[in-house]
């Protein structure tokens, strides 16, 4: 699915479909260049599923940590490590997301795990792209939902 961004207002846009028809658990791995509007898009998903208050960056914390009503949700950040290993020094494997956002995810490599759906960034002209791309069975019912969606047909979000 190919999804043009005209501005901010539209990567939220996303972000709130994409909150509103998330299964359960979810691993999305935000991919793209820096300004592409991965933390954007990772801030309005958090705050369409309740998150209140400050919604931080992890660049340097590498991961926050969310309360959510179904458990807690992880956004990850990893521009700023130099090998996967380093992630073991985190507690990941505590297994208590049920939400995963993981920017730079490519840099985690097996340390991370399997996302269900892929979203790559890229500036477009003054506005933003995203390429929602399935990586599981859960990924591709999450299209499927997302594409039923009306959040789609905010004239913010247009789908190519």
């Amino acid at each position: 699915m190919h999804i043009l961004l005209a501005d901010s207002d539209a990567t939220e846009a996303l972000g709130h479909a994409l909150a509103c028809t998330r299964p359960q658990p979810a691993v999305v791995h935000l991919q793209g260049d820096l300004g592409a509007g991965k933390s954007t898009l990772a801030r309005a998903l958090l705050r369409a599923l309740g998150v209140t208050g400050a919604i931080r960056s992890p660049t340097y914390t590498l991961v926050e940590r969310y309360p959510l009503e179904s458990g807690e949700a992880w956004h990850l950040d990893l521009y700023r490590i130099g090998d996967a290993g380093e992630l073991e020094f985190l507690g990941l494997d505590e297994g208590t997301a049920v939400l995963w956002l993981v920017e730079w995810p490519e840099r985690g490599g097996a340390a991370l795990p399997q996302a269900d759906l892929q979203v790559l960034l890229d500036v477009e002209g003054e506005g933003r792209s995203a390429r929602l791309v399935a990586s599981s069975e859960v990924g591709e019912q999450w299209l499927f939902r997302l594409a039923e969606a009306t959040h789609l047909q905010a004239p913010s979000l247009q789908t190519g």
